[in-house]
């Protein structure tokens, strides 16, 4: 895990350590018997981080950014012609047959439907490869015979894009499996602290975006809760440039619990069509990602 990755994870986990210190993990009290469950202190806070964003040398950055909030990896347009098949790119168990391209092209393009575009590095075919292919193992397997590099579409904080990307030949395959070439933006400096747990009215974090609908008026969201509760709650404070999710936890029981954390999938509704409006997290202050830090599809680099 590199720097970055280890730096986001830490900030991440660190509400979840204090969110399970308030709501009571172990043989502690559970959050309803704390004094800080507070919906007003929750929306106060969602409010000072839109008004953070709001107009900020942040929110700039972030907007000429290539923040991609979509899958990375597309599978070939046919699908997996076989439930062994299909197992064997869930496993990540590949094998290559073969050799791969090695000209070093060094930046590519990411091109909006609004005509604006950015150059951004690129991965080597080598690497795109290494993230699909963690495993090469015994069972069912794809075979991977040759690489190109192309374009394909994928969604982005600034909507649709045209990006380059690596496209992989498969053996019994007549279409390729995708992989985005395009590294991420840098994520900029946030303009607000995240809020210490306990002063924010028993926030918990967003953990990361799974998805938006197709008419971008309802996004799904990974939250987090304890053993011993209802289940994690995500309420919406939508601004002009900005919605602001913000997560706690229902009816937690008093008494001892486990130390278990579960990430739940949460459907928030909006207003009004999310676009090109930042998605934030209340607690951390910070847009919520999209995909794991770790995995091929992190929302920046």
């Amino acid at each position: 895990m590199n720097m970055r990755a280890k730096s986001l994870v830490t900030l991440l986990l660190a509400p979840l350590l204090g969110a399970c210190l308030l709501a009571g993990c172990g043989d502690s009290p559970r959050a309803n018997d704390e004094p800080t469950q507070s919906p007003q202190q929750q929306e106060r806070r969602a409010r000072q981080v839109a008004d953070a964003w709001r107009g900020s040398a942040s929110s700039a950055a972030w907007n000429k950014g290539y923040f991609p909030m979509g899958d990375a990896v597309q599978m070939p347009e046919s699908g997996w012609h076989s439930k062994a098949d299909e197992r064997a790119y869930a496993a990540k168990n590949f094998a290559l047959r073969g050799n791969l391209p090695t000209a070093a092209t060094e930046h590519g393009m990411v091109d909006w439907d609004s005509g604006n575009t950015l150059t951004r590095p690129l991965i080597t075919a080598k690497r795109a490869y290494q993230s699909l292919a963690l495993n090469n193992s015994e069972g069912p397997r794809l075979t991977v015979t040759g690489a190109r590099l192309d374009t394909t579409t994928i969604t982005t904080s600034r909507g649709p894009a045209t990006v380059s990307a690596w496209l992989f030949t498969l053996d019994g395959y007549d279409t390729p499996l995708k992989r985005v070439a395009i590294t991420p933006s840098n994520l900029p400096p946030m303009p607000i602290e995240p809020a210490r747990q306990g002063s924010a009215g028993g926030l918990w974090p967003v953990t990361r975006l799974v998805g938006a609908s197709k008419d971008g008026q309802s996004v799904t969201v990974r939250a987090t809760h304890g053993a011993c509760d209802d289940g994690p709650v995500v309420k919406v404070l939508e601004a002009d440039q900005s919605v602001v999710l913000y997560a706690s936890i229902a009816r937690a029981q008093s008494g001892p619990c486990s130390t278990q954390m579960i990430e739940q999938n949460v459907t928030v509704k909006l207003r009004k069509p999310l676009d090109d409006r930042i998605l934030l997290d209340a607690l951390t202050g910070r847009p919520v990602p999209y995909g794991d830090p770790n995995g091929p599809s992190p929302s920046w680099s």
